[in-house]
């Protein structure tokens, strides 16, 4: 039998669960996860190894009108999705109006890319209202393959992968068949921290931070991690850090259990908290925080 192998792109407006459900298909918890919208900033890669394929998922941050550069930058990751893919997820859960984001949809009407749309968190809904949301969504999108589904309970995801497989072009594989991803340990140290940021910290501070791994030292026993904590004012450094220093005793705990967890090994997680003075509108503390500007 020939290979499979191509690009999946997941795509979609925050907070309908493409984290979620690129971590159900690829069996590993690679994307953070929360209930604030942006959580998503970078593509992250998921690849799927098989003796006959290989998927390459793609998450994306979720598609938004920008109010600063940062975004700006997310908003240019989830368009670079439609241009690549070989096959594009498209993610709604049965909560969003079909019409909330009509300029992302109508790029996706015009792409010849074949699109599978998934309708998420059915487990919320009962059958009849679920029918109205699957009429709406193939009336505007009629050339797409429809599945309602539950990432969070893994329903309907392998039928979801039957048709993935498929629709997926032959191919040799693009990847390594060992490769996981393509973001080193460090970004992933990283992403684990800002999430305990997202859950434990209120308001805008979440939104104006930023984790830089400056030192990650495998060859010590426990592994040696050293974060810096980027925030846009002074006054989030004191919300980061609390009342004598517990926020952020709470928050190293927390991370370093999580990337225990995620490394399989005992890790030392130093963190300290930095300003850089508005850096999600600064072109030059973007690109040194590894985004494309």
């Amino acid at each position: 039998m020939s290979h499979k192998a191509g690009f999946v792109n997941i795509v979609g407006n925050p907070n309908v669960g493409k984290s979620t459900l690129m971590n159900a298909m690829v069996g590993e918890k690679l994307s953070i996860i929360t209930s604030k919208a942006q959580t998503t900033r970078h593509r992250i890669m998921g690849i799927v190894n098989h003796e006959d394929y290989q998927i390459v998922y793609s998450d994306t941050p979720g598609v938004l009108k920008p109010a600063y550069k940062l975004q700006e930058t997310m908003l240019r990751a989830a368009n670079s999705a439609l241009a690549d893919a070989d096959l594009l997820l498209y993610i709604t859960d049965v909560y969003e109006k079909p019409e909330k984001n009509e300029d992302f949809l109508n790029k996706i009407k015009a792409s010849e890319v074949p699109v599978v749309l998934v309708i998420n968190k059915i487990d919320m809904i009962d059958q009849e209202k679920l029918e109205v949301v699957f009429e709406q969504w193939k009336d505007l999108l009629p050339s797409a393959t429809i599945f309602p589904a539950s990432a969070l309970h893994n329903f309907n995801l392998d039928l979801i992968l039957k048709r993935i497989l498929e629709l997926l072009p032959e191919s040799p594989p693009y990847f390594d068949k060992e490769q996981l991803t393509d973001k080193p340990m460090r970004f992933f140290a990283s992403e684990i921290i800002r999430e305990k940021i997202l859950l434990y910290y209120q308001k805008e501070v979440p939104y104006s931070t930023h984790v830089v791994i400056e030192e990650y030292r495998e060859s010590s026993d426990p592994i040696f991690i050293r974060g810096i904590i980027y925030v846009a004012r002074d006054s989030q450094k004191g919300i980061i850090i609390g009342n004598k220093g517990a926020a952020i005793k709470k928050l190293g705990t927390e991370a370093r259990r999580s990337i225990e967890a995620f490394l399989d090994a005992k890790v030392y997680l130093e963190l300290m908290v930095k300003v850089d003075k508005d850096w999600r509108d600064r072109d030059s503390e973007l690109r040194q925080f590894g985004y494309e500007v």
